[in-house]
């Protein structure tokens, strides 16, 4: 079987290629994607306002002695360069798509984004045997700000996924921290992966760990209950736009499908 390595501190997972994801986090800029991205990883909400042209993070569950790798790309909301959008929504496997709630370009923009996710996706789709499912959770933030700003209601948001079971509209909090460990619950139980990679349902495990970690038998003696760790890899790197090509070229050849077929332009 293909192995994923990641390498840690002195350690080496080797993680299962099929239980390797990518999640892809897009939207306009201000509206709180790597804080919800932050949430998730570290459990913590930065004020300050940075703006992102494109951060990289990857975590590693051990889930009941399985190894999981989940890469996280949280893109720039600006998209200086469309074709790399476009290569990220071709190598993502579960999408979040964010706007602000007091924002309406938030939401016309998030709107342009799932069509552009299903169209490019569909491309991909058509040239392998791969299943239509497509998981994605459109997620309005700042829901902690008061009514009187809010600017899309809710119902506007219901709609976009009202006709796809594997598409879920959130109203979140990153700085509350309100519906954040839910839409991720979601999100993966729509991906068909396991529920324990939501953040309050597995242990944070340091790198110091690492050794052991893919261990089947690695347990913590002061959890009894719990069987699932997670680990965040402090020296992850994007991989490189070559690697990401050759990733979607083999995907297509693997299949054996015809060269005559429409070709998916990531230009």
């Amino acid at each position: 079987a293909m192995m994923k390595t990641m390498s840690g501190g002195n350690c080496t997972l080797n993680v299962p290629a099929k239980n390797s994801y990518r999640m892809v986090v897009l939207g306009a800029s201000r509206v709180g994607k790597s804080s919800i991205v932050s949430r998730f990883l570290n459990g913590r909400f930065d004020d300050q306002y940075t703006p992102t042209i494109e951060d990289f993070h990857r975590k590693v569950y051990n889930i009941r002695g399985d190894m999981y790798q989940l890469d996280i790309l949280d893109t720039s909301g600006n998209h200086p360069f469309p074709a790399m959008r476009r290569l990220s929504i071709l190598t993502g496997d579960v999408f979040i798509l964010v706007f602000s709630l007091d924002n309406r370009e938030s939401f016309d923009e998030v709107k342009r984004l799932q069509k552009q996710i299903l169209e490019v996706k569909s491309c991909l789709k058509n040239k392998t045997k791969e299943s239509g499912d497509l998981p994605m959770v459109i997620c309005g933030n700042k829901n902690d700000h008061s009514e009187i700003s809010r600017k899309v209601r809710s119902d506007e948001g219901e709609n976009l996924v009202s006709s796809d079971e594997n598409c879920a509209y959130f109203e979140v909090s990153a700085k509350k921290n309100t519906n954040v460990d839910e839409m991720f619950y979601v999100l993966f139980s729509m991906a068909k992966l396991p529920h324990e990679m939501s953040p309050a349902l597995h242990r944070k495990i340091s790198i110091q760990y690492g050794d052991t970690f893919q261990q089947k038998t690695f347990r913590m003696r002061r959890v009894k209950d719990m069987d699932a760790y997670g680990m965040i890899s402090p020296f992850a790197r994007r991989p490189s736009v070559n690697s990401d090509l050759k990733y979607i070229k083999s995907k297509v050849l693997r299949e054996g499908q015809s060269r005559e077929r429409e070709k998916c332009i990531i230009q």
